[in-house]
């Protein structure tokens, strides 16, 4: 077995479920795996890429919150947007109008942080991961990434967020259009699925897009991010 694959017994481990739900799940096809020698592997990409879609598919804040609280079971510092973003990596507005430009203007952003080192290698990595699959959920938000983390071009984990001054049609399967990105930075695979789990939380506040649509300036915005996370339920 692969170093980087899981098996039942530790996937059960990672997800707090008894291995016999692993083995249920992954008989079911709800969990992307494969059978080596009779026995389920599961590989740690695949596994984390199914997480993330999971992520975004959930709408109700305390499934959000329980997958939180397992993802950052024992962590050293839980990842908050306090501690990944300050108001200079806000952009309001975002002057992009095209699904092209809003990656090169985010990614930008991110590098005007000087914790973003090779602007051109994020940006292709975000197109890489948005041709495969569009990151735009509903309600107009897109949560921007590489596929992989990429520890090798980032200073720390962070977060920058950037509002067009309209709606992009950004490929969503959803449809509708998106002014609303996040562009998420992460050094692991757990950083980032603990980030884009306090994020689905935040967007799933009622008060928040719409409040990031009113704001005049990038400190209104962040203001808002940060008073809407003090208030998240544990």
């Amino acid at each position: 077995m692969s170093e980087a694959d899981f098996d039942i017994s530790s996937l059960a481990a990672y997800l707090h479920l008894l291995p016999q739900q692993v083995a249920r799940m992954a008989d079911r096809g709800k969990l992307p795996g494969r059978k080596v020698s009779g026995a389920w592997r599961f590989s740690r990409a695949e596994i984390h890429h199914w997480l993330e879609a999971r992520i975004g598919a959930i709408e109700h804040d305390g499934e959000l919150a329980e997958m939180e609280d397992v993802l950052q079971e024992g962590s050293p510092s839980p990842y908050t947007v306090e501690s990944l973003m300050s108001v200079e990596h806000v952009a309001i507005p975002l002057n992009a109008r095209t699904r092209s430009s809003v990656i090169d203007h985010i990614v930008e952003l991110a590098a005007g942080t000087g914790l973003l080192w090779d602007p051109d290698k994020m940006a292709e990595a975000v197109r890489a991961r948005e041709d495969m699959h569009s990151t735009a959920l509903t309600g107009g938000v897109a949560m921007l990434h590489p596929r992989r983390p990429m520890p090798q071009i980032i200073a720390q984990p962070f977060v920058v967020l950037g509002r067009t001054t309209q709606g992009i049609p950004f490929g969503g399967e959803h449809g509708g259009l998106t002014d609303v990105f996040f562009l998420l930075c992460s050094d692991s695979d757990t950083g980032h699925l603990q980030s884009l789990a306090r994020l689905a939380r935040l967007v799933n506040d009622a008060g928040l897009l719409p409040g990031i649509r009113a704001a005049d300036d990038a400190e209104e915005a962040y203001r808002l991010l940060i008073h809407c996370e003090a208030n998240l339920q544990p």
